[in-house]
């Protein structure tokens, strides 16, 4: 009697199994199909941070303070800089930037002076190849 009182028991719990499957079955889908769909991101979306340039000269805005680097919590970037004759400011000579160490907190680019931090809208960085 406990062995047919087991195999009842056993077939309900399918039985109520296939229930819930088909009724997941035929609802709409949720799931993006990565890479052959992608989502659009929203406006808010922080990417990895980059170094902005004037569209004008092509060349950085960056004057070399170096206040993004200290204010880094991650000590993941570096910037030297220097005056060339007839400018005003610093230029930036190098600029590294460890995406190991990055966690995006933000701090470098709120604290940039002139702006020439900001966060890059790109997302998609992965690849199969």
């Amino acid at each position: 009697m406990k062995a047919i009182k087991e195999l009842f028991t056993g077939f309900w719990s399918l039985i109520t199994g296939m229930k819930i499957t088909l009724q997941q079955f035929f609802k709409p889908q949720v799931t993006v199909h990565y890479p052959h769909q992608s989502l659009k991101m929203p406006k808010r979306y922080r990417g990895h941070i980059v170094l902005v340039k004037d569209a004008i000269t092509g060349k950085s805005v960056c004057i070399a303070c170096k206040s993004c680097e200290k204010a880094c919590p991650s000590d993941c970037i570096i910037v030297d800089g220097i005056k060339k004759e007839g400018e005003k400011r610093k230029s930036v000579t190098e600029f590294l930037l460890d995406f190991n160490k990055c966690s995006l907190c933000g701090a470098c680019v709120e604290v940039c002076p002139v702006d020439a931090l900001a966060y890059s809208r790109n997302y998609n960085l992965a690849s199969t190849s």
